[in-house]
């Protein structure tokens, strides 16, 4: 029996197909081992940061207790790092109180953002304290705000925080390539703090349960605007 010959065009047309398939099973297998090795490294550095913290909180603690220990007064260390979140409109208000709220992005309610510490941050707060609530955000707060409510910030895009590639590809020349490099710069203030919270999308929070019915009053007067101090996180965690 005749066996027929299969045309040459169509052999080299299978090599070729052939050819390809190898390649792509070649590149999802690079692909997969790349992902493994980064998955790894993202682990490693989470698990450096809670230690890093850990040792930060028992050497708080351990200084107050000798503090108490000696009878001396123990002088909790200056926030570097302050959560902003805007509370009232801004109707009738002066230009300089609005120019500083668009500086700050804080340009409608409920919005909140995070501001490093210094001379000039804090003279802007003052001038617009009747308008925003702050406080200094632990590290509880911090992480569940950029994993819960964090966006970031493309060109003039809104892009959802769901994966560790659009950190990396913004801002991995700062070493900043997952979540938890971005929440350890935040908490930390670190070198390129300015670059990672530009970065972020400014905050949409929710009103709080009941809302906010003391918002023309001091907080230490039993009202909402001001320096919550500590108590911001639970504001925090009421709105988010």
């Amino acid at each position: 029996m005749e066996v027929e010959k299969v045309p040459e065009v169509h052999l080299k047309k299978r090599a070729a197909l052939e050819i390809a398939a190898e390649k792509l099973r070649e590149m999802r297998t690079q692909r997969k081992a790349a992902s493994l090795k980064k998955r790894g490294e993202y682990i490693k550095r989470a698990e450096k940061y809670v230690k890093e913290y850990r040792d930060a909180e028992r050497s708080l603690v351990r200084m107050r207790r000798v503090a108490k220990k000696h009878g001396n007064f123990f002088l909790e260390p200056e926030p570097r790092l302050l959560f902003v979140i805007r509370i009232r409109g801004i109707n009738g208000v002066s230009p300089r109180v609005r120019k500083i709220l668009q500086l700050l992005r804080l340009r409608h309610i409920n919005a909140g953002v995070f501001v490093r510490v210094n001379k000039a941050s804090l003279s802007m707060l003052k001038l617009v304290e009747p308008y925003i609530a702050y406080g200094e955000p632990n590290l509880r707060s911090v992480r569940e705000l950029i994993y819960k409510r964090g966006f970031a910030k493309l060109g003039k895009q809104r892009i959802p925080l769901t994966s560790n590639v659009i950190i990396e590809k913004e801002l991995g020349k700062y070493g900043i390539i997952c979540m938890e490099d971005l929440i350890h710069e935040i908490i930390t203030v670190g070198p390129h703090f300015k670059e990672a919270n530009n970065f972020l999308w400014t905050f949409k929070l929710s009103s709080p349960k009941g809302g906010m019915t003391m918002k023309r009053r001091h907080f230490i007067e039993g009202g909402e605007y001001g320096d919550h101090e500590h108590k911001i996180n639970v504001l925090i965690r009421a709105m988010n």
